[in-house]
């Protein structure tokens, strides 16, 4: 039986990376939220969503 993991589930192996090397997975979404508030200050109003559209992204982790 394949078991998914749940939000609730203990993973050492990760807590001890992420204490050894940083949250990657953090810093990558804190990278993209300021990189898609940038592309909205500096493009007209509604394309830098529309950017991201046309080229298969979504707007994930919100």
């Amino acid at each position: 039986m394949t078991r998914t993991p749940t939000e609730n589930d203990h993973l050492p192996i990760y807590e001890d990376l992420v204490r050894e090397r940083g949250d990657a997975v953090t810093e990558a979404q804190i990278a993209a939220a300021h990189t898609q508030h940038q592309a909205a200050a500096l493009l007209p109003e509604g394309d830098a969503g529309q950017w991201g559209r046309e080229r298969g992204y979504e707007g994930g982790g919100r």
